[in-house]
C-alpha cells in the first residue's frame, strides 16, 4: 500500500539521498528552510526502511487535523488606539495557518500602511490573488492534489474560517459592521496596523500534516513574528509525531511564538490539543453578550432559545408540527427517527409551509429540504453558545420543549412564529464555554494546560462572500461579516495580544511574551468553573497589562531540551530533533518537569501518594530598576507552600533572581483539582502564577496511557457547526 508520509530528519544522508533520487516523482515537499525533512508517497516497506535509518527522527503519516470583532477587544479592556494601531505594529507580521483569506474584505485594506518590513522574505502565490501592504504574503499547500468543487486553488478562502481568524487578530477598523443588523458596531482586530501572511493548509477535506509542516517551514523562513494556528488533533500523541508541536518547536528556536487553539472537545477532561510547553494554548470564553430568538405559540406562550437568527417572519404564525408526526416512511423513517429532523427523514408533504418542532439540535438542512418554514429545536446540550441556521430557528431547553410538544398534542391546529434574533447582555461573562477543551495535560501532567483563555463565543469578524454563513450549502445568503464560536476564535485573540506585546518588546523571547500574557491575566471566577484551571489556565487574557508585566519567566531551546530529557527522550533522539550535537541528557531515566521555567505550577500526584513537589523558577526583571517584590500565596490549609526566598530584590532591569517552591501535603487519592496561586507584588505590579494539585493514575506521571490517543477525523466543512450522523456538533 502507498501512503503519504512526512519525515523529520537531522540531515540528508547518502542513503536518504539515494532513495529520494530514485523516486523523485513521489516527493511532495522538501523541508529545508527552517528544519530538515520531506513529505513523499511511500510504500509500507519504504516507510519501515526509512524508520530504521540513522538520522531519521520520525516518520509521520499524513494525518488530517481539525479546524478548531465589534465587542471582544473592548470587553477585555483593550480599547482602539486608532486605525493604524501603535506605531510599532507595522513591523509585526502575523502568520496564520488556516483556510486562506479573502483579500478584498474591508478588514484587510492597506490604506495608510507603509511598504512591508525589510525583514520580510515571503511571497504572494497563486492566480486571482493580489497581496497589498496589509496582506503581505500568501501561499497555499495541498499535498493530496485533490480539490473539491468549493475549493479555490489559491490562497483565497472559500470556507470563511481563515478570513474570520485573520480579521480577529489584525483586521483594520470597519465601521458599521454587523450580521444582518446583529452585533452592529466597529469591527477591528487586536493589532490593526500589523501585517498578515496567510498559509492556506486547510481545504474542504481537512488540514493535512505534510501541508502544515511545509507551511511552518516557509513561515519561519519568511520572517513572521507570531504564528497563529486554529487547528489541531482531537486526541494526543508524542510531541514529535505531531506536526504543530514539531513546527512550533522550530519556530521557537527562531524566536517566534506559536499561539494555538486548545480544541473544541470539552468539557471532557484530558481533551486539550496543542499542549506542548513551547506553545501558547488558548481556551475559549464568553463575552458580555449572547444571541437569542424567541418562539411564540398560538396560545400566547413565549419561550426563549439561543440562535443567531437573521430571518424576520414579521410576526406571522405558521402551522406547527412535531417531527415525529412527519415521518418519511418511504425513506425508511419512523416517528422515533423523524422526531430528530435529520436529513431525508421528514415527509415534505406534511412539513411544507410549517414550522417543525425537533427533539434534537440539527443544522436545519433536513427541514429546509422538506420545504419547512422554520424549526424549533429542543436540546440542552447547547446552553452557552448560539448558532446560525439556513432558516428561521431557535434552540430551546428540553424542559421548554416538553411544553411545546404538549401544546402540539393538545391543540387542534397548533401554530407558532419565530421572532428575529436579539442581542442580550450576558451578566455572567466571562466564563469558559462548555465546548472548550479541558486539561489536565495528557502528555506532561507537570505542565498546566490550557495556558489561558480568550474570547471565543459569538465573535463577529470578516467572512468570505462565497461561503454560506450557516455552513449549509443550501443557505443562499452571503455576508461580509459572520458570527461564529470556537477556540479557533480565541486563538487569534491571543495571537493579536502576543503581537501587541512583541511590538512593544521586539527583543523578547517567545517564552517571555507567553509569560507576560499568563502572569497578567484577569483572574477567572472559580465558582463558575468546576474544573478550575483545567478550563481557564492562568486566567483571561489582558493585553493592555501584558506589555508591562514586571517580571517574566523566560525559557529557551536548552530549557525545552532539558524538559524533553525529563519526558524520556534520550541524547540521541534529542540531538536528532534539535540538529545540534552539543545537546545531551544528563539522565537516562524520566523525571518530573518541575524545573522548566514555566509561568504556572502543576503537581500531579499518583493515587495514594503524598503531596510532595519542589519547583525551581527564575524571574527576570523587565520592570523598573531598584524594585523589590514580596511574596503572597494562596492554598487550602491542608497543603503547605514554602517559597525561598520570599523577597526578590532587583537593582537593574534585566536582572535575574531564582527561587524554589516546595509543596507538601497528605496522601491523597481520587482528588479533583485543588487550586491555589503564587504572587509576587511590587507597587502596582502583581505577577501571578496558578498552582494546582490533582491526582493521576499510578504510572501516569510522564503522560497518560496510549489508550486515550485514538484519532477522530476532522470534519469536512469549515463552518461553526456540522452535520454528523444528523446531529448538530461544534466544529471550530
Amino acid at each position: 500500500m502507498t501512503v503519504l508520509a512526512c519525515m523529520i530528519i537531522k540531515r540528508l544522508t547518502i542513503e536518504v539521498l539515494h532513495i529520494t533520487s530514485t523516486a523523485k516523482e513521489s516527493l511532495i515537499y522538501s523541508y529545508g528552510k527552517s528544519f530538515n525533512g520531506f513529505a513523499a508517497k511511500l510504500t509500507d516497506e519504504e516507510v519501515a526502511k526509512f524508520s530504521e535509518m540513522e538520522g531519521v527522527i520520525s516518520v509521520l503519516p499524513n494525518h488530517m487535523l481539525k479546524l478548531h470583532t465589534t465587542r471582544s477587544w473592548d470587553f477585555m479592556g483593550f480599547p482602539s488606539i486608532g486605525k493604524l494601531g501603535s506605531p510599532q505594529e507595522g513591523d509585526i507580521i502575523i502568520g496564520l495557518l488556516d483556510t486562506g483569506i479573502w483579500p478584498e474584505s474591508d478588514s484587510f485594506n492597506d490604506e495608510g500602511l507603509s511598504s512591508p518590513p525589510s525583514k520580510w522574505k515571503g511571497k504572494c502565490q497563486g492566480a486571482n490573488f493580489t497581496c497589498n501592504n496589509k496582506i503581505i504574503g500568501a501561499r497555499y499547500y495541498n499535498s493530496h492534489r485533490k480539490y473539491d468543487i468549493t475549493d479555490i486553488k489559491s490562497p483565497r478562502d472559500s470556507e470563511g474560517h481563515g478570513t474570520h481568524t485573520s480579521s480577529i487578530a489584525a483586521g483594520r477598523e470597519v465601521a458599521g459592521a454587523s450580521y444582518f443588523g446583529l452585533a452592529e458596531g466597529t469591527a477591528r482586530g487586536g493589532v490593526p496596523g500589523a501585517r498578515i501572511a496567510m498559509y492556506k493548509v486547510c481545504w474542504s477535506s481537512g488540514c493535512y500534516s505534510a501541508d502544515i509542516l511545509a507551511a511552518f517551514d516557509d513561515a519561519i523562513a519568511d520572517g513572521v513574528d507570531i504564528i497563529s494556528v486554529s487547528l489541531g488533533f482531537s486526541g494526543f500523541r508524542p510531541y514529535f509525531e505531531e506536526p504543530v508541536a514539531i513546527g512550533s518547536f522550530h519556530a521557537m528556536r527562531k524566536g517566534i511564538l506559536t499561539s494555538c487553539s486548545a480544541g473544541n472537545s470539552g468539557p471532557v477532561p484530558l481533551s486539550i490539543s496543542n499542549h506542548a510547553p513551547w506553545i501558547l494554548s488558548v481556551a475559549a470564553s464568553t463575552i458580555d453578550r449572547k444571541f437569542v430568538a424567541q418562539v411564540v405559540l398560538g396560545n400566547g406562550q413565549a419561550y426563549t432559545g439561543l440562535s443567531i437568527n437573521s430571518f424576520n417572519l414579521n410576526g406571522t404564525s405558521f402551522p406547527l408540527i412535531w417531527g415525529g408526526d412527519a415521518a418519511n416512511y418511504s425513506a425508511g423513517a419512523d416517528p422515533d427517527i423523524s422526531k430528530g429532523c435529520f436529513d431525508g427523514v421528514l415527509n415534505s408533504y406534511k412539513v411544507q409551509g410549517k414550522i417543525v418542532f425537533c427533539e434534537t439540535a440539527v443544522d436545519g438542512t433536513g427541514i429546509l429540504l422538506a420545504n419547512g418554514v422554520g424549526t424549533i429545536m429542543a436540546d440542552s446540550s447547547f446552553t452557552d453558545v448560539a448558532f446560525s441556521f439556513p432558516l428561521p430557528a431557535t434552540v430551546i431547553s428540553v424542559k421548554d420543549g416538553l411544553k411545546i410538544l404538549n401544546y402540539i398534542r393538545s391543540t387542534e391546529e397548533p401554530n407558532a412564529t419565530i421572532l428575529v434574533g436579539e442581542t442580550w447582555k450576558d451578566v455572567m461573562a466571562p466564563y469558559v464555554v462548555s465546548f472548550s477543551s479541558r486539561g489536565p495535560n495528557p502528555v506532561a501532567p507537570d505542565i498546566l494546560k490550557p495556558d489561558l483563555t480568550a474570547p471565543g463565543v459569538d465573535i463577529l469578524a470578516a467572512w468570505c462572500p462565497v461561503s454560506p454563513p450557516s455552513g449549509g450549502q443550501d443557505d443562499t445568503r452571503r455576508v461580509k461579516f459572520n458570527i461564529i464560536s470556537g477556540t479557533s476564535m480565541s486563538c487569534p485573540h491571543s495571537s493579536g495580544a502576543a503581537a501587541y506585546v512583541k511590538a512593544a518588546h521586539p527583543n523578547w523571547s517567545p517564552a517571555a511574551i507567553k509569560s507576560a500574557l499568563m502572569t497578567t491575566a484577569y483572574i477567572m471566577d472559580p465558582k463558575k468553573h468546576e474544573d478550575l484551571e483545567f478550563a481557564y489556565g492562568s486566567g483571561h487574557i489582558n493585553p493592555l497589562q501584558a506589555v508591562d508585566p514586571g517580571l517574566v519567566y523566560d525559557a529557551y531551546e536548552a530549557d525545552y531540551a532539558d524538559f524533553l530529557c525529563m519526558q524520556g527522550y534520550n541524547t540521541t533522539t534529542l540531538r536528532l530533533i534539535i540538529g545540534d550535537n552539543s545537546s545531551f541528557c544528563n539522565t537516562s531515566k524520566p523525571g518530573r518537569a518541575w524545573n522548566l521555567n514555566y509561568p504556572s505550577f502543576s503537581v500531579a500526584v499518583e493515587d495514594g501518594q503524598q503531596i510532595k513537589a519542589v519547583f525551581t523558577r527564575t524571574a527576570t526583571n523587565v520592570g523598573p530598576p531598584n524594585s523589590t517584590y514580596t511574596l503572597s500565596t494562596y492554598m487550602p490549609a491542608s497543603i503547605t507552600v514554602t517559597v525561598e526566598p520570599s523577597v526578590l530584590s532587583f537593582s537593574t532591569t534585566g536582572e535575574r533572581k531564582s527561587f524554589t517552591v516546595q509543596v507538601y501535603g497528605p496522601k491523597i487519592a481520587q482528588q479533583p483539582i485543588i487550586s491555589g496561586a503564587i504572587m509576587w507584588k511590587y507597587g502596582d505590579y502583581m505577577v501571578r502564577s496558578p498552582l494546582v494539585v490533582y491526582t493521576i493514575l499510578p504510572g501516569s506521571q510522564y503522560g497518560y496511557p496510549s489508550f486515550s490517543t485514538s484519532q477522530e477525523k476532522p470534519d469536512s466543512k469549515g463552518s461553526s457547526m456540522y452535520h454528523k450522523n444528523g446531529i448538530l456538533k461544534h466544529k471550530y
